[in-house]
């Protein structure tokens, strides 16, 4: 593994039950991850996009500890998460913290963000006591929050003020990796660009590596080093930002940015729409999984499952359009 790495995931598969099949004869499942893998290098955001209901959120869960994988490894530096030990695990994961999209449903309302944003100093053992104010203090200060804030509840704040706290939460005890799971898309748009510029001033100054999960290709666009475009439980084109822009080479990719409206009315242009919707992850078509909804699809897209193949430098796509045969 080369040192710049941070954390990688290999193989990663997630099922939720969904009951019995037809006369119970069967367990029924929900393949929400289902074979995803991808790094994350220092100092990088790595943006992960696709629709609603695509896994994406999982695999978020999945690297910071809250879900068990079926199959599959996490590496951190190297060291294989899945055998550590339970006190090795919880040591762990001040390594690994995760922002949540709500908010408002991320703060306990009854609790003070003085003890909010402190509790993970004091569970793991990093401080206790006029240390735990000091550190709180000096990291909602890091956050464009005022030391007054500290003897508040969540309720007395605002949406995006609400978010700054949830940051301060997840970094105060200085991770190496940052889940940021669509932290953004709650709040109005003019509160979402100050989030996101604090998201990208506090890595420049930190050096937080982050895996930044969202729908919107915009916002990926704005805040990533790195892309990765998923599709029913699978990513199906990786690249550099610039890259996967440029020249997107997976049919669904492509859909994705023509079905984004551009702001400049002297370059209109018709929306793409992507006829159909995500198929069911309970019943994956087989094949590929994108080829009922994909105007390029060919004879064996319907029976083969495309394989990553190199379309550039650090550019995969999982195509058969472009080599991706089993």
């Amino acid at each position: 593994m080369s040192d710049g790495v941070v954390i990688r995931a290999v193989g990663l598969k997630k099922y939720f039950s969904a009951g019995s099949g037809l006369w119970g004869r069967r367990k029924v499942f929900v393949k929400a991850v289902d074979g995803v893998s991808f790094e994350g290098r220092q100092g990088e955001t790595l943006g992960l996009v696709g629709e609603s209901g695509c896994g994406k959120s999982t695999v978020g869960m999945l690297l910071s500890g809250l879900h068990r994988p079926e199959a599959g490894r996490v590496f951190y530096r190297g060291q294989d998460i899945m055998k550590l030990d339970g006190r090795e695990r919880r040591r762990m994961r001040r390594n690994i913290q995760v922002v949540f999209q709500d908010p408002q449903s991320s703060l306990d309302p009854r609790m003070l963000i003085k003890k909010a944003v402190g509790f993970p100093l004091e569970v793991n053992r990093l401080a206790r006591g006029a240390e735990v104010t000091r550190r709180v203090e000096a990291m909602l200060a890091e956050v464009g929050l005022r030391p007054e804030h500290m003897y508040r509840y969540p309720h007395e704040f605002s949406g995006g003020q609400r978010q700054r706290i949830n940051i301060a939460r997840a970094l105060i005890t200085g991770p190496q990796f940052v889940v940021l799971d669509e932290p953004t898309s709650a709040l109005d748009v003019s509160v979402q660009a100050q989030i996101l510029n604090l998201i990208k001033d506090l890595q420049r100054r930190r050096g937080y590596s982050y895996l930044f999960i969202s729908h919107d290709l915009s916002v990926i666009r704005h805040v990533s080093h790195r892309v990765a475009v998923m599709y029913l439980g699978r990513i199906v084109e990786s690249a550099p930002r610039r890259q996967l822009f440029s020249a997107p080479r997976h049919p669904y990719t492509r859909a994705l940015m023509a079905a984004v409206p551009t702001p400049d009315p002297t370059r209109r242009r018709p929306l793409a729409l992507l006829p159909g919707d995500v198929p069911s992850p309970v019943h994956i078509p087989p094949g590929c999984r994108f080829h009922p909804r994909c105007s390029e699809a060919l004879d064996v897209c319907r029976h083969v499952e495309p394989t990553e193949v190199p379309v550039g430098s650090d550019h995969w796509v999982a195509c058969h359009l472009w080599g991706g045969g089993a």
